[in-house]
Order: structure tokens, then sequence, then C-alpha cells
């Protein structure tokens, strides 16, 4: 079996109600949904919540919920990790069945299908505890800057300074749109950006974290202009 978790809890203060809030005609969380459902890699599509109303909208686009979350995972400071062993120990009566499961987060609209399968592909052939999304930095994280208390600037990598940009080793980051891992990896709670660990790019431009009003704004924009829906 392979099991997709979507955490979605009801308590998003900096953009209230964000895991069902309209984004370009549906709601945010229906993109994550309807990804999961394309992909074809899952027998079970669940939804973590607290929250009774998106608990309505996820069955009504195809998910399931069999339990709601409990408090003590659901404030602002519960990791996901935890959430996503609470779901499979919750969803499922025999966690040996288990292949896979995959987080999906409830607020990633520019989630394909196509990474997902890509993502399940290469845990397999990697034999790695986690696969995830991940994208490149726009610039050389080692000629960052910071500001000093005086108003003034330094940089974080000094010796830096005269080495060419091209020179540099490229970084990435986290995407914040799926992960892959093993069931033991899960349950075991194992850190995900670590060495047991794989990713699948994606292009910068299908990135985009959503924390506030600006970045919902920009979000809409950019889904438009790549005619996504």
């Amino acid at each position: 079996m392979r099991l997709a978790v979507i955490p979605a809890r009801g308590g998003s203060k900096r953009i209230p109600r964000k895991n069902i809030k309209e984004f370009c005609g549906k709601p945010m969380i229906a993109y994550s949904i309807e990804a999961a459902q394309k992909s074809g890699c899952f027998d079970k599509i669940v939804v973590s919540t607290d929250d009774e109303e998106i608990a309505a909208f996820a069955r009504s686009l195809g998910a399931d919920v069999p339990f709601m979350r409990p408090k003590e995972l659901s404030d602002d400071h519960t990791a996901t990790i935890p959430v996503i062993a609470h779901a499979i120990r919750a969803s499922v009566a025999d966690v040996s069945e288990i292949e896979a499961v995959c987080c999906i987060y409830a607020t990633a609209p520019f989630v394909q299908a196509s990474f997902i399968q890509e993502a399940y592909e290469k845990l397999i052939r990697t034999h790695s505890a986690y696969a995830f999304s991940a994208t490149s930095f726009p610039f050389p994280i080692q000629r960052a800057i910071r500001m000093t208390n005086d108003d003034h600037v330094e940089m974080f990598s000094p010796e830096n300074f005269n080495t060419r940009s091209q020179d540099l080793e490229e970084a990435y980051h986290d995407a914040g749109q799926f992960y892959w891992g093993t069931p033991e990896a899960w349950l075991e709670g194992k850190i995900i950006f670590a060495p047991h660990s794989t990713v699948v790019l994606l292009p910068r431009h299908l990135v985009q974290d959503i924390d506030t009003p600006e970045d919902w704004m920009r979000a809409e924009f950019m889904f438009k202009a790549l005619a996504l829906s």
C-alpha cells in the first residue's frame, strides 16, 4: 500500500483559513488532493485535520478523513514528522502493509503529479529513507550579506568576496511541496534533511512559499501566468 497524507490544520494565523481559502478559483487544498489523485501513486489519500470544515472540503474532493487530528498535534509548534506518524497509525490497521508514505502539503498549489511520481521512483531506486522536492537558490548563498547592529553590512563568508559567482558551488533548498518516506522513517522520526534522503529538483518558477498576503498575491499572478489550472 502507498499512502498520501495531507496535513491541514485549521489554525493558520498569518493567512486565516489558508488551507481552504480560494486560490485561483479553488480551495487551496484542492490542488494537493488533485495532484495526488492524478499521480496514480496512492491506494489511499488521507487528510489529517483538526477542523470539521476542512474535513468536509476534503471529503467532497474525494479524500479520506478517517480520524480527527488530536489537539496536541494541532498547535503552531507541532512538527510535520509526528503528524505523519500519527496519520499512519490512525489510518492503517497493519503498518507492515505500507510500502511508502507521501506527505503533501495542503498549501502547495504548484505541486505537479509528475514530480510526485518521479520522487516515488527515486525513493525506491536509491533505497533512500526520504525523497522530497527541492529547488536551487537563485543567488549564491556564499555571497550572502547580513545587517549589523549599527545598520551596516557584512558578508556571512567574506572569504568568497573575490570568487566569481559561477565558481561557487550551487546550493538548494526544500521546495515545501511533498516528502516521500518509508513508513519506518516516519515512525522512527528520522530527520528529512540528511544523507539518507534524496531529492527531485523542481524549476524555481514552480516553487512559492505562501506565508503572507503578499506571497499569496504573487503566487496567484504566477499561477495564472503559467496557466497551471
